[in-house]
């Protein structure tokens, strides 16, 4: 005896409001498509062009997809001279800036959320304005206080300056974040004998872990990219060039090596790349707690 085979139900027919939903949300859809096309499209050229060969670089006819991949130009960034050097320099200047900013802004940002205090909103206003003020404005003020301080040419001066930028933010974010934890579980924490320092540790700080993955990624991507201070402050000891300004140096008898340029720009956008992909999943949460209003 055969069976019949079991025929499939026929799928149910999409409702009409759904299909109007998706056509009144497809031009948000490609507007969104291509903002990303528009903000990936230099990224995708820079990579590419890290790996043409130099006669498709200098060519009229310019290709988006290389007919031929090559590794010579990320060789030559490599074995460039300070390579190793100018990439130690920024990261000791940016973890340094990064963790100066952390330890600061998380005591003041308690202060401001947990603790009441007379000048505790002018305060606040006044890390405002110090947020919206354009830190290239403050570069000759800057430059006069490091030369009459005989602070020229120095890596703790950059970081300094870089610890100054970062700073408001990052107590911003972590303020709203702080007023978003109850007050009351460590309340309940020192009914059962912790300290106030000890109810903070124990309590509170491991709730703040993404806001402070948050203000750690904003912190380290704006001290890693910084170029105008880094090309301010240091003029005779070249030593103590960061990767911005080493980038500036990719240059020949007949110009710039764009090959090379490009394979050392590719590099110097790694580490901000793993530190985003290590760091994405607490991003969002902690910016979006860290706009909690308190």
């Amino acid at each position: 005896m055969t069976r019949e085979p079991a025929t499939r139900p026929a799928p149910a027919p999409v409702p009409r409001h759904t299909r109007r939903r998706a056509l009144r949300r497809l031009p948000l859809h490609a507007a969104a498509a291509l903002t990303v096309a528009l903000c990936l499209f230099p990224v995708y050229w820079m990579v590419s062009t890290a790996f043409k060969p130099s006669p498709d670089i200098q060519s009229y006819d310019p290709r988006p997809i290389p007919r031929s991949w090559t590794l010579e130009h990320f060789r030559t960034a490599v074995g460039a001279d300070g390579f190793a050097l100018f990439w130690r320099n920024s990261l000791l200047v940016t973890l340094g800036a990064v963790l100066l900013a952390l330890v600061v802004a998380l005591g003041a940002a308690y202060a401001v959320a947990r603790m009441r205090w007379r000048g505790r909103r002018q305060f606040m206003l006044a890390v405002f304005i110090a947020q919206m003020a354009p830190w290239e404005s403050l570069i000759i003020p800057v430059y006069i206080i490091a030369r009459d301080t005989n602070m020229l040419d120095r890596l703790p001066t950059l970081t300094l300056v870089y610890f100054m930028i970062t700073l408001p933010f990052t107590l911003v974010v972590l303020r709203g974040f702080i007023a978003g934890i109850p007050p009351e579980l460590e309340e309940a924490a020192q009914v059962d004998g912790c300290t106030r320092t000890g109810a903070f540790r124990r309590v509170a700080l491991p709730l703040l872990a993404p806001g402070l993955m948050a203000t750690s990624l904003f912190g380290f991507i704006t001290a890693w990219n910084e170029f105008t201070y880094a090309n301010f402050l240091i003029i005779k000891q070249q030593d103590s060039r960061t990767l911005p300004v080493w980038l500036s140096s990719f240059q020949s008898t007949f110009g710039t090596d764009w090959g090379a340029t490009m394979a050392a720009s590719t590099l110097f956008a790694l580490p901000v790349l793993i530190v985003f992909l290590v760091l994405q999943r607490h991003v969002t949460s902690g910016l979006t707690a860290g706009g909690v209003k308190g």
